[in-house]
């Protein structure tokens, strides 16, 4: 998956999902509120690409915080790069969708998710 390009792009649950084709995975370790399952129509849930629970409550989604969030974040994603590759490689040549809860469509770990894979594997 090195080298190639792919098109990664973020979503939230509560939106319509208007991406057919694309490789769906949740990026949040506990469940949307509210959305039922079928809803998503989940290719995968990656709880551990999520923001460990002490940074997610650190962060607090709050946009002062951002840019420390950001670099806890890829700190804790560094260990998780064979889950990532694994990801890339489920998702093939399809768009990957993130989907994400958060109400902050420009402050929220799918974000910085995508921007860190874009950074690392590409």
């Amino acid at each position: 998956m090195m080298g190639q390009s792919l098109l990664i792009h973020c979503r939230r649950v509560y939106d319509p999902l208007l991406m057919d084709g694309a490789y769906r995975v949740l990026v949040d370790r506990v469940w949307p509120r509210g959305i039922r399952k079928q809803t998503l129509m989940l290719d995968e849930w990656c709880r551990e690409l999520a923001p460990s629970p002490d940074l997610r409550t650190w962060f607090g989604h709050d946009p002062k915080r951002w840019r420390a969030f950001c670099e806890r974040y890829y700190k804790e994603l560094e260990a998780s790069h064979n889950d990532i590759r694994q990801l890339l490689d489920h998702c093939g040549s399809r768009p990957l969708l993130l989907l994400y809860g958060a109400r902050d469509t420009e402050h929220n770990n799918a974000k910085a998710l995508q921007a860190f894979i874009e950074a690392s594997f590409f």
